[in-house]
């Protein structure tokens, strides 16, 4: 594999493609504090639907970002454990705090009505 960025098969592709997914980053820092069954990752994360979880957590699995853990006396009980990528989802928080309020700004600013600009996707 390479490491140029532009390349397809580049590592820091394969990255940039596991962060670009809102629910992949959103899931691994619900799963930061240790691990939970699919139940509590729904109480804590607002907006997730059950099967977008579900998909979510099977496609972090797939890419060894999670570990699916089962009860051995209740097979039907399972726990998910995030494995990697918080330094990486941190880091994207504490940009998200300092800019957050300048971009959103920024994009009321550039969906605010103005006779001199055609309008946007807003």
């Amino acid at each position: 594999m390479t490491t140029n960025a532009f390349l397809a098969d580049c590592r820091a592709r394969l990255a940039f493609d596991l962060l670009s997914n809102t629910w992949n980053a959103v899931v691994l820092w619900a799963l930061r504090d240790g691990p939970r069954r699919p139940v509590e990752l729904r109480e804590r994360i607002g907006g997730i639907s059950s099967k977008v979880l579900t998909e979510t957590l099977r496609r972090l699995q797939s890419n060894g970002l999670v570990d699916r853990q089962t009860d051995n006396d209740h097979p039907s009980r399972v726990e998910y454990q995030g494995r990697t990528l918080l330094a990486p989802i941190d880091a994207v928080g504490a940009w998200a705090f300092k800019y957050g309020d300048e971009v959103m700004a920024a994009q009321e600013a550039a969906c605010a009505p103005n006779p001199q600009r055609p309008r946007s996707a807003c």
